[in-house]
């Protein structure tokens, strides 16, 4: 049974960094790519950034914007079956659930706060 779990949310000040980790267990063929959506209050999930995991390269939606793209890397450990987003300089307006997704489905979410 596929499983996602988020981790690495939390309360940050502004300007300050975090590392949010999806860790994939359960799946038997490594070939669909890895994505990272945030739901901020209020709003409808947005995609944010995505990983080929037969490529290694990363994708940003058009509708992203150039803070996001020049502030969150998505990466990967393909020993550890886990997904990271490094988020820097992050802004309150970043606050919001962030969901990996794999295949079609999502984790629970990890709870991001940016605020002083």
């Amino acid at each position: 049974q596929l499983q996602l779990v988020e981790t690495g949310g939390g309360l940050v000040q502004p300007g300050g960094s975090l590392r949010l980790s999806c860790e994939v267990s359960g799946f038997t063929q490594d070939h669909y790519a890895v994505g990272w959506f945030r739901q901020a209050p209020g709003k409808e999930r947005e995609g944010l950034t995505c990983i080929s995991s037969t490529t290694g390269k990363t994708y940003y939606p058009d509708s992203v914007t150039d803070s996001v793209k020049e502030r969150f890397t998505i990466s990967k450990d393909s020993a550890k079956n886990t997904w990271y987003l490094q988020m820097n300089s992050l802004k309150p307006e970043d606050t919001g659930v962030y969901f990996c997704n794999y295949g079609g489905q999502f984790g629970q979410g990890t709870q991001v706060t940016v605020s002083s």
